[in-house]
């Protein structure tokens, strides 16, 4: 199984493009001929990765705003990429965020859209587009999930678990659609320098990490797109890493999470 084709009417849809790893996302995706539609809050970066993907490829690449935290955006969301005359091909899950800190010194509602928009807002998308490829017999969806999402996290309690649902939803789907013509990837990556480790107040817990542990987001994103591509259920990018989600998947949680208490803030 391949990445669909790309043509002129349809294009890969990349959620949370305004950086990090899904602008790399989308570029790995434009260098292969696929038009985008990039779909982020912050307007600015995403006209300026937009200008920068027609250049240097020749394709479409359009932009939409959008608070994929709210419902409603999320809802309207297929009907403006329409509007656009295009079909979504391939869906990019990428947009989601993490936090880190002793859950109940945390914001309520901050966590509670955390799990609306790294959960909730995955499965609509999904199931949006994913009937029309299956009828089409032809279709990809990556899932950004997390090797976070292998094994609970004490001090990042809720976006573990937000990214272990990513994790087997994404399974799951892979198994369903496989045979339908339909690839389907979930994606875990490990540490990677972008705005995430910002956001998570992880920037120094990330930073400590050896190189050989990190990985960079472009290498992250040629990973994932090339995992999708051959329709594997789980890219893990890194060696490292991958060694990491092999131990957390088999170590009993009574070893495994007093260990990650000590890395993780308290």
């Amino acid at each position: 199984m391949a990445l669909p084709e790309p043509s002129s009417s349809t294009a890969a849809l990349v959620t949370g493009a305004s950086s990090g790893i899904g602008v790399d996302l989308a570029r790995e995706l434009a260098g292969r001929g696929h038009n985008v539609v990039l779909v982020a809050r912050r307007v600015d970066p995403m006209e300026a990765l937009a200008a920068e993907l027609r250049e240097a490829h020749g394709v479409r690449a359009e932009v939409l705003a959008a608070d994929l935290i709210d419902p409603e955006a999320v809802a309207a969301l297929p009907e403006r990429v329409a509007a656009l005359g295009l079909d979504v091909n391939i869906l990019i899950n990428n947009a989601g965020y993490g936090s880190a800190g002793q859950f109940v010194d945390l914001d309520g509602r901050s966590e509670s859209d955390m799990v609306r928009l790294n959960c909730e807002t995955v499965v609509a998308l999904s199931h949006a587009y994913a009937p029309g490829m299956v009828q089409r017999e032809s279709g990809a969806i990556l899932i950004v999930a997390s090797s976070a999402g292998i094994q609970p996290i004490p001090g990042q309690a809720t976006y573990a678990a937000s990214k272990a649902f990513a994790l087997s939803f994404a399974e799951a789907l892979h198994t369903e659609l496989s045979h339908l013509g339909v690839a389907v990837t979930a994606l875990c990556p490990g540490p990677i320098d972008t705005e995430f480790a910002q956001r998570a107040g992880l920037t120094d817990a990330f930073a400590s990490l050896p190189s050989f542990v990190r990985v960079s987001s472009p290498d992250c994103a040629k990973t994932a797109i090339n995992a999708l591509a051959s329709n594997r259920r789980m890219a893990v990018p890194g060696m490292a890493i991958k060694a990491s989600v092999v131990s957390s998947r088999y170590t009993p949680h009574a070893i495994l999470l007093p260990m990650l208490k000590r890395f993780y803030p308290a």
